[in-house]
């Protein structure tokens, strides 16, 4: 396990990168699936990591909370090193209740993770409806819980959340999330990995 911090690939006003994702619940999911939403919450994690199991319960509250964004959670890990990533692992985690996300999608080709810059998991980015896309409104971690043992005392991403639905405007400086790095497949690594 190595613990990492993400890092911008994507700036604040850039529109999410496209995706064509299957998810658990056996639909395939882009991201116009998600039209009716205010707002989308992009959640790079996985199964296996202690920093994102430690995160699934933030991110059920928030799923609950919020009517008006979704949360997905976006699984590219490499499952043949690290088999608990795999997409069964990731149907029996929704099945018996330990995530409750609006979705929660594998990116086997870790295309969507290197579009998006991901670095670590969980690695959260918060996307704003703006016309017909969505565009970066913050990209930092959940809460400020940085170790897997550690009790959060403020949730940040809800703030930010609660600011956007708000309108009001955004910090451009983010608190990065911190987590496992990406495990990516060894011709997979992606120029900002460097």
């Amino acid at each position: 396990m190595v613990a990492l911090d993400s890092n911008d690939v994507l700036e604040q006003g850039d529109t999410a990168p496209a995706f064509e994702l299957p998810g658990t619940d056996g639909e395939t999911y882009t991201l116009s699936d998600f039209d009716g939403y205010e707002g989308l919450l992009v959640v790079f994690t996985c199964n296996h990591c202690p920093y994102a199991k430690a995160k699934f319960d933030e991110m059920n509250r928030l799923t609950e909370e919020y009517e008006e964004v979704a949360v997905i959670g976006i699984n590219p890990n490499d499952a043949e090193e690290y088999p608990e990533d795999d997409f069964e692992t990731m149907r029996e985690r929704v099945a018996d209740g330990t995530i409750q996300w609006d979705a929660y999608l594998r990116d086997e080709s870790q295309e969507v993770a290197a579009a998006y810059g991901a670095m670590c998991t969980p690695d959260p980015f918060l996307f704003e409806r703006d016309g017909n896309e969505f565009i970066l409104a913050y990209h930092g971690r959940l809460n400020d819980a940085q170790d897997p043992d550690s009790e959060p005392e403020a949730r940040e991403m809800k703030v930010h959340i609660d600011a956007m639905l708000a309108g009001e405007e955004l910090p451009e400086e983010f608190k990065p999330s911190r987590g496992c790095s990406v495990k990516w497949k060894d011709d997979n690594e992606p120029d900002y990995w460097d």
